[in-house]
């Protein structure tokens, strides 16, 4: 899937055995200071074999952002299915390297996932829990039209408990 941001062509790749490599360049202090800090080697390739699994299973699907004027891949965005509020819905996540960020790649790329999961007809919400303090994710969110419904306490990663804002957009809605 294709999107044009700011003269950049963005494509989102569905996660692959190669993106093992990209994943452990995600996983840097910068990168996860809103999400716990970084990764042992053990929760990488246990994170890697989730994504690589995930599409086969039918409950989301994880991908890699390719920066086509560079051919490289510079982050990773994905959908996939949780019960929220006695709902199942579907939760959506990205991250961009540091060097990339601030070029409208992960409003791209979000948008782009968003489309995937507003073709497959499954779930009637997607929702963001961007941490309370990250400015950029929760502007993606504005700027993509999820509606804002409240400050919430989220358990991520397990055991530790982050205070977030619960984003939901409709996948029915027309577009």
């Amino acid at each position: 899937m294709l999107t044009r941001t700011n003269e950049l062509l963005v494509r989102i790749e569905p996660w692959a055995e190669a993106d093992l490599a990209l994943l452990y360049r995600m996983n840097a202090p910068e990168m996860l200071e809103h999400l716990g800090g970084p990764e042992t080697e053990e929760q990488i390739l246990a994170r890697h074999k989730r994504y690589v699994e995930i599409g086969g299973k039918g409950k989301g699907h994880m991908f890699s952002i390719v920066l086509l004027s560079e051919l490289e891949a510079v982050g990773n965005i994905g959908y996939w299915e949780r019960v929220w509020q006695e709902e199942t819905v579907y939760e959506i996540g990205w991250g961009v390297l540091p060097t990339f960020q601030g070029r409208g790649i992960a409003s791209a790329a979000t948008a782009a996932a968003v489309a995937s999961a507003r073709a497959e007809q499954k779930n009637r919400y997607i929702h963001a829990f961007p941490s309370v303090d990250n400015p950029a994710s929760n502007a993606i969110c504005r700027k993509l039209d999820f509606k804002f419904n409240a400050e919430c306490s989220f358990e991520y990663p397990p055991g530790s408990f982050m205070r977030c804002n619960d984003w939901r957009l409709d996948l029915t809605a027309a577009t």
